[in-house]
């Protein structure tokens, strides 16, 4: 197996946001001087307040994201320690049905492509609420979650998952294989955005990574999110943005090699890499990675120069949305929310809507209901607030979900409520 390239250690002070000297690449060193697109001041996104902190002091952090001039990578500076993030966590995967059928299948898919059984071992790192790795369990296939989240770790564990809770790097990497620990298959379903110390971060991957393993890493593609301007996934414990030439760059330094790819529809457009270790025999690279690369550089990305237009793109999406709420309220009609995720979070912040254009907003996780959103202090409800109110409009903010939650509301039609889907763009859905 190939060692790794690049080391911690080689990022002097690591850690991009460090305040003791200017801002560096947290992958490859290289001083960041180049905005990418800045929205302002913003909480954390998924500190949902109780009623009792609402007059307390509530702490707003820059999301004023770069772009690396060396490598490329599209980065949130480390405003915040992830234990401040993820200590407690508000997202709990298994409440979308989507979501969960995208896990279901995708076990299935890795069972057959990759012959995993009863000797095998599945490896998630941040493995939430169990949501995926109880599908391999039901297979007969052993499994290890790895989930910081202590009230998130619990709800894996009650489910049968064996998990771990503590954050994933190179240590405990080390650890897990000295114990015989290594996987056959080693998932990253949206965590890969999530680590600031990427470099010890990407390490653990290879650490743990059986030699002929498999590593299936999945993250919002970020030419999705320039062309179709998706800035409210851009939040405070998402901290770096690729195009497949970026990840593909990182995971190279580390002595990993993506040898497939695939384009998902999750979360606004998806990538799915394929990773194993750069002299790994059993996988051989596909055409499709060589295609996405080709698609990437023909449309500007693989030049710092492609990366300029997405600040328009932001702002003509905040016009439109803020102008159609002030002309619902003007009108006499009433506007709620369907949903609390983090991305709502951004993007009703960036906007500026508060009570006075958005009523409330409803959620499925109990977790949330009686807290308020963050900045913004929307009141959050159960979903069947909805019916009981009669609204004219309901706003999706998790608009990644509009099929999913489109379906379940469908009741709203009888008293001919409709629903605003906000990205890519302000749209009204019958």
């Amino acid at each position: 197996m190939t060692g790794r390239v690049i080391d911690a250690s080689d990022v002097a002070d690591g850690l991009v946001g460090d305040r003791r000297g200017p801002l560096r690449c947290r992958f490859c060193g290289a001083p960041l001087t180049r905005t990418f697109v800045d929205l302002g001041m913003s909480p954390l996104c998924e500190r949902f307040l109780r009623a009792e902190q609402l007059d307390e002091m509530e702490p707003f952090y820059p999301l004023h994201v770069r772009i690396c001039d060396a490598c490329l990578l599209v980065q949130l500076p480390s405003y915040v320690p992830p234990e401040e993030i993820f200590g407690e966590y508000a997202y709990f995967s298994s409440y979308s049905d989507t979501w969960v059928e995208h896990a279901r299948a995708y076990a299935g898919a890795m069972q057959a492509r990759f012959g995993l059984g009863a000797s095998s071992l599945v490896v998630e790192v941040a493995s939430n609420d169990g949501y995926l790795l109880q599908h391999f369990v039901r297979a007969g296939i052993p499994v290890l979650g790895i989930e910081p989240a202590r009230n998130v770790a619990a709800v894996g564990k009650d489910r049968g998952i064996p998990t771990v809770t503590e954050f994933f790097g190179e240590p405990l990497a080390d650890r897990l294989v000295a114990e015989g620990r290594r996987a056959d298959l080693l998932v990253g379903n949206n965590v890969f955005a999530h680590v600031p110390d990427l470099n010890d971060f990407t390490a653990g991957l290879a650490r743990i990574l059986a030699d002929e393993g498999v590593l299936t890493l999945e993250f919002p593609h970020l030419v999705r999110l320039i062309e179709e301007g998706q800035f409210d996934t851009i939040y405070h414990e998402h901290f770096s943005y690729y195009t497949l030439l970026t990840a593909r760059r990182v995971l190279a330094g580390h002595g990993l090699r993506v040898f497939d790819v695939e384009e998902l529809t999750t979360h606004g457009g998806s990538l799915r890499l394929y990773v194993c270790h750069d002299d790994a025999r059993r996988h051989v690279d596909t055409a499709r990675v060589a295609d996405l690369l080709d698609r990437e550089e023909a449309a500007g990305y693989a030049d710092v120069n492609g990366y300029t237009a997405f600040d328009d793109r932001v702002r003509a999406v905040k016009r439109d949305l803020v102008a159609f709420l002030i002309a619902a309220r003007r009108d006499g009609r009433s506007v709620v929310g369907y949903g609390a995720p983090g991305k709502g979070n951004t993007l009703l912040n960036y906007c500026g809507i508060r009570t006075d254009l958005l009523d409330y907003t409803v959620d499925r996780n109990p977790y949330k209901h009686g807290r308020f959103t963050p900045g913004t202090h929307i009141p959050i409800h159960p979903p069947e607030r909805i019916a009981e109110t009669r609204p004219d409009h309901v706003l999706i903010l998790p608009w990644n979900l509009r099929t999913e939650i489109v379906a379940q509301l469908a009741p709203i039609r009888a008293w001919g409520g409709t629903f605003v889907v906000p990205i890519p763009r302000v749209e009204i859905v019958p």
